[in-house]
C-alpha cells in the first residue's frame, strides 16, 4: 500500500498541476513578502550598527575641551562645553603626534542640486583632513586629499548614494552659510564606506575651523597619538592629571566600544522598528498561504474520499497530504527567498525617497536572511495540511458518490472556542496598550508604543474574524441570494444555493478581500485623520504666509536645515514685512530634575527641543496658544505638556544642558503648539539660542508679505533652496512625523497585491472545484451567461462580507488608536467618500479576480464535466 500511496501522489501532482501551481505561486509570494522585508531589516540593522570603522582607529587619545554630560559620560557624541588648544597637549611627555579635530553637520547636494542622504539614521558632518600619517584614518580610494578652501574629500557611501565622483562639485549648506565645493578625493575607513556617526565630509583645518566658529589653534577635541612603549591608559591618567577640570580625557579604545555600542543599540531600535512594520506584511502572507493551501486541500475532498472507500486509512490520508504540503513548501520557499532579493532592493527604493538610506549595507547571505523565511514557508504549510488533513480525513466514504460534494456540517463550538481565544489574545495586547499610556508619559514614544500594541491586537482581531467568517456566510448569502433571485429568477435561486451550500468555499475568498480592505482602509483613515489634524492645526498657528525652506530631507523625513544667511536675503525682499529664522536644538534639563518624584525615586534625563526665533513681530508670522510674550535673553517659554509633565511653574529658575555647556534660565511663560511643528516643547529669543547652541539648525525662515515671484528671484542664487506657501510648508514640515505612515505603504501595497492574488486564487481554485456541477449544468440547458451570472453573484457575496469586517476592523482599529492614545490627530472621523470609494475598488478587485474564472466556468465542456473528479 506504501508504493501505491507514492504512485497516488505523483499521479496527484502530475494530474493537478494548474492547480499546484496557483498555490505554489501564493506560497511564493508569500514567502518572498517574508523574505524581502527580512531582508530588508537585516540590512537596515547593518547600515546603522554594521558600520564598526571609526575615526579614531589610529589615536590612543581622546582629549575634549571642558567637560561632556555627566549624565551619560560614555556617549561618544556627547558635546564638551569647553574648547582645547592643541599646543597644550603637543609638549607634553608621552605624546608623539596631535591633530585638532571639530565636528559641523552640513547637508550636502548633488550639481542638480538633489541632497545626498546619510548612511541610515546617521548625520553628514564636516570635519577636517588629518594630516599626519599616523593618526589619519583615511585610506584615499580615489584622487588627493583635501588642500585649498574649497577642496573636500568625501567617504565612499556619499560617493555612490549621490553618484558624484573625483572633480565633481557639491554644495554644502553650514549652520551659517552655503558654500560650494570640489571633490578632490573619496575616502573609506577601515575598509567601510561611512564611519559609525554617518557620512563625512572632510576639509583642510582652517576651513573647518571657521564653519565650527573656533578661534585659531583651538578645536573641540584632539586626538592623541602615544609615543613608543607609552601605553594609553597610562596617557589618559597624565593628561587628565595634568588638563584637571579643563578637559575631559578618554582612551581612543573606550570611544570605539561606545560608538559600537550605541551603533549595535540604535541598529537593534531601527531593526526592531522596520521588523514591526515587516510583520504586517508576514502576517498577510502567512494567512494567504494557509488560505489557499487549504482550499487545495478541500477542492480534492471527492478524490480523498474515494481513496477512503477503496481501502487508504486516515493516517495515510493524512501523510500524502504532508508530504505533498512538504514539497510544495520546499519549492515555494526556494523561490520565495530568492525572490525576496529584489522585493528588498524595491522596499530600499521606496525607503531612500523618504530619507532612510540603508545602501550602504549589502545584500544578507546569513542563515537568518535564509533560513527564516523558508522555514516559515515551510512550517505555514504544514501546518495548514494538517488542519485539513484532519478534516478530510473525516470524510465518510458515501461522499464520493455523490455528483456534488456538499460540505458536511462542522460543530460550532470549537470554531466559535478558537474565535474566543484569539479574540481574548487581542484583549491582552490592547490592555497592554492601556497600561502603557497610563505609565508613561505624553510623547511621541507613548503614542508609539500605544499604537503598535493596537495593531497587534487587530492583527489576532482579524484573524478571528476570519475564523468565524463561515457563520456569517449562510445569512448574507441568503440576502444576497434573495437578491439574485429578484432580479435574475432561476438564475438567482441557482446563485442562491451555491452560496449557502459551501460556506467555507465562500469565507475563504471574502477572508482575503476582508484582509485586503482592512489594511487599505486603516492605513487611509490614519493618514487621511494625521494629514488632516496637520493641515487645520498649521493653518492655525502659522500666520507667516510663506516659508524658505530646504529642498533637501533628513534622515527623519522633514526638510533639512537652512543656512542662517538666507534670513537675511528676505529682509531685503520688496514687500516683506517680517522674515523670522526658526532655528532649534535639543538640551538636556539639569534641574530641577522633577518635582513630581518620589522621595527614593531615581530621576531620569529628560531632553527636549528648544525653538529660537525672533521675538519681535514674532506674532506676525506664528499664532501660538496661550500667547507666550516677548522673550529677553536668559528666558525661556515652555509647553503646557513639558511644564506638567516635570512639574515646573512660572518664574521658576532652570538649568539646562547644550551643545555649549550648561545654562541657567527662567520659565517666563506657558503656551502650546496645536500643530506640534514650529515649538512644540520650548521657546527662546536667538541670543538665548547662541547660548545653548551656536550653530543651532535653522528649520526655516517664515516670510510675511512679499510676493512668490520677489522671493523666489531673492533666493534664486541659493542651491538648494525653495519657497513654499502656507500649505505646502505644513505638509513638509510634518514629514518627518509622518514618516512611518509613508513607510507603511510600501509594506502595504505588496501585502495588498498578495492578498488580492490569493483571493484571485482561491475564486479560481473554487471554479475547478467545481468542473463537474457547471458542466454538468450547462447539460441540462444552463447558458453560458447564466453560469457567469452565478459565479459572479458568488462575488457579489465574497464583496459584501469581505468590505463589512474589513471596514469593522479598520474602524474598530481607529477608535482604538484615538482612546488609548488620546491624540487628537488620530480621530475617527473619516470623510463620507472613503467608504463608497473603498466599497467599490473592492467589488471592482473582486469582479476582476473572478471574470476568467467566469467565463472559464461557462466554457466546460458536459464530457469534460462527466470525467471530472
Amino acid at each position: 500500500m506504501r508504493n501505491a500511496m507514492w504512485l497516488i501522489a505523483r499521479r496527484s501532482f502530475a494530474e493537478g498541476c494548474p492547480r499546484l501551481t496557483a498555490t505554489l505561486l501564493a506560497a511564493l509570494g508569500s514567502i518572498a513578502l517574508i523574505a524581502g522585508s527580512l531582508q530588508f531589516a537585516l540590512r537596515a540593522q547593518e547600515a546603522v550598527s554594521g558600520s564598526d570603522a571609526s575615526e579614531y582607529v589610529r589615536a590612543d587619545v581622546l582629549v575634549q575641551g571642558g567637560t561632556v554630560d555627566p549624565d551619560d559620560p560614555d556617549d561618544p557624541y556627547a558635546p564638551s562645553n569647553g574648547r582645547i588648544r592643541v599646543d597644550r597637549i603637543a609638549p607634553r611627555p608621552g605624546v608623539a603626534a596631535v591633530a585638532g579635530d571639530a565636528t559641523v553637520p552640513v547637508t550636502a547636494a548633488r550639481p542638480d542640486g538633489r541632497a545626498i542622504t546619510a548612511s541610515a539614521e546617521g548625520r553628514t558632518l564636516l570635519r577636517p583632513w588629518v594630516p599626519d600619517p599616523r593618526l589619519n584614518p583615511y585610506r584615499l580610494e580615489a584622487g588627493r586629499s583635501p588642500a585649498a578652501e574649497n577642496e573636500v574629500a568625501i567617504v565612499r557611501h556619499m560617493s555612490r548614494a549621490g553618484r558624484v565622483k573625483v572633480s565633481d562639485t557639491l554644495t554644502l549648506t553650514l549652520p551659517r552659510q552655503t558654500q560650494r565645493v570640489r571633490i578632490s578625493g573619496i575616502v573609506s575607513v577601515q575598509d567601510r564606506d561611512a564611519v559609525a556617526s554617518g557620512d563625512l565630509v572632510l576639509a583642510p583645518p582652517e576651513t573647518v575651523q571657521r564653519a565650527a566658529m573656533l578661534p585659531p589653534g583651538t578645536w573641540q577635541s584632539v586626538w592623541v597619538k602615544a609615543a613608543p612603549g607609552v601605553p594609553a591608559e597610562r596617557l589618559r591618567g597624565d593628561l587628565a592629571r595634568d588638563l584637571g577640570g579643563a578637559a575631559t580625557v578618554r582612551t581612543a579604545e573606550s570611544v570605539r566600544r561606545a560608538q559600537s555600542a550605541a551603533a549595535a543599540g540604535e541598529g537593534a531600535s531601527i531593526a526592531g522598528i522596520i521588523g514591526m512594520l515587516a510583520s504586517v506584511a508576514i502576517f498577510v502572507g502567512l494567512f494567504v498561504v494557509a488560505n489557499t493551501f487549504g482550499t487545495l486541500v478541500r477542492q480534492r475532498t471527492r478524490r480523498l474520499a474515494l481513496l477512503s472507500a477503496i481501502g487508504a486509512t486516515p493516517r495515510q490520508i493524512k501523510r500524502l497530504i504532508r508530504l505533498e504540503a512538504l514539497v510544495l513548501g520546499a519549492v515555494a520557499a526556494a523561490g520565495g527567498v530568492a525572490a525576496g532579493y529584489p522585493v528588498c532592493a524595491l522596499i530600499t527604493r521606496l525607503f531612500a525617497r523618504d530619507g532612510f538610506d540603508v545602501s550602504a549595507a549589502g545584500a544578507q547571505f546569513g542563515w537568518v536572511a535564509l533560513a527564516v523565511p523558508a522555514a516559515a514557508g515551510i512550517l505555514v504549510t504544514q501546518a495548514a495540511a494538517w488542519r485539513a488533513a484532519r478534516r478530510v480525513a473525516g470524510v465518510s466514504p458515501v461522499q464520493a458518490l455523490r455528483s456534488t460534494v456538499t460540505e458536511a456540517p462542522e460543530r460550532r463550538w470549537p470554531r466559535l472556542l478558537a474565535a474566543f481565544a484569539i479574540f481574548a489574545g487581542a484583549g491582552f495586547w490592547w490592555a497592554v496598550a492601556v497600561a502603557i499610556r497610563a505609565g508613561d508619559p505624553p510623547g511621541p514614544d507613548r503614542t508609539f508604543g500605544v499604537s503598535l500594541m493596537v495593531v497587534f491586537g487587530a492583527l489576532l482581531a482579524v484573524t478571528a474574524l476570519a475564523v468565524l467568517t463561515p457563520f456569517f456566510v449562510r445569512p448574507l448569502g441568503g440576502l444576497v441570494g434573495r437578491l439574485a433571485t429578484t432580479v435574475g429568477g432561476e438564475t438567482g435561486r441557482l446563485a442562491h444555493a451555491t452560496i449557502t451550500r459551501s460556506p467555507r468555499r465562500v469565507s475563504s475568498a471574502a477572508s482575503s478581500l476582508m484582509l485586503g480592505v482592512a489594511r487599505v482602509a486603516s492605513v487611509a483613515l490614519v493618514t487621511l485623520s494625521v494629514h488632516d489634524r496637520f493641515r487645520d492645526t498649521g493653518r492655525e498657528v502659522m500666520a507667516a504666509e510663506h516659508a524658505i525652506t530646504s529642498t533637501a530631507r533628513t534622515t527623519e523625513g522633514g526638510p533639512a536645515p537652512l543656512a542662517r544667511d538666507v534670513a537675511a536675503l528676505m529682509t531685503r525682499t520688496p514687500g516683506v514685512s517680517r522674515a523670522t529664522a526658526l532655528t532649534r536644538t535639543e538640551v538636556k534639563l539639569v534641574s530641577p530634575s522633577s518635582n513630581r518624584l518620589e522621595p527614593d525615586e531615581e530621576p531620569e534625563p529628560f531632553s527636549f527641543l528648544v525653538s529660537g526665533a525672533e521675538q519681535a513681530g514674532l506674532r506676525d508670522v506664528l499664532r501660538l496658544g496661550g500667547r507666550p510674550p516677548a522673550l529677553r535673553p536668559g528666558q525661556i517659554a515652555l509647553s503646557s505638556t513639558v511644564m506638567k509633565e516635570r512639574g515646573l511653574r512660572r518664574g521658576e529658575e532652570i538649568v539646562v544642558r547644550g551643545a555649549e555647556g550648561r545654562v541657567t534660565l527662567t520659565v517666563a511663560a506657558v503656551y502650546h503648539d496645536p500643530s506640534h511643528l514650529f515649538a512644540e516643547q520650548a521657546l527662546a529669543a536667538p541670543a538665548t539660542m547662541d547660548r545653548l547652541d551656536a550653530n543651532a539648525a535653522t528649520q526655516a525662515v517664515l516670510v510675511r508679505g512679499g510676493s512668490p515671484e520677489d522671493l523666489e528671484r531673492a533666493v534664486a542664487g541659493v542651491p538648494g533652496v525653495r519657497v513654499l506657501d502656507r500649505d505646502a510648508y505644513v505638509d513638509a514640515a510634518s514629514g518627518s512625523l509622518t514618516r512611518p505612515l509613508r513607510a507603511t505603504h510600501g509594506f502595504v501595497g505588496m501585502a495588498l497585491l498578495l492578498a488580492l492574488f490569493g483571493m484571485a486564487t482561491t475564486v479560481s481554485m473554487s471554479v475547478t472545484e467545481r468542473t463537474r456541477e457547471f458542466g454538468l449544468l450547462g447539460a441540462v440547458g444552463t447558458t453560458m451567461r447564466q453560469i457567469r451570472s452565478i459565479v459572479r453573484w458568488e462575488a457579489a457575496t465574497v464583496v459584501v462580507l469581505g468590505t463589512i469586517l474589513g471596514l469593522v476592523i479598520a474602524m474598530g482599529t481607529l477608535t482604538l488608536l484615538h482612546v488609548t492614545t488620546g491624540s487628537s490627530f488620530l480621530r475617527p472621523d473619516p470623510p463620507w467618500w472613503l467608504f463608497p470609494v473603498l466599497a467599490a475598488g473592492a467589488a471592482v478587485a473582486t469582479l476582476a479576480t473572478s471574470a476568467l474564472p467566469a467565463r472559464r466556468a461557462a466554457a466546460i465542456p458536459v464530457l469534460e464535466a462527466a470525467k471530472a473528479e
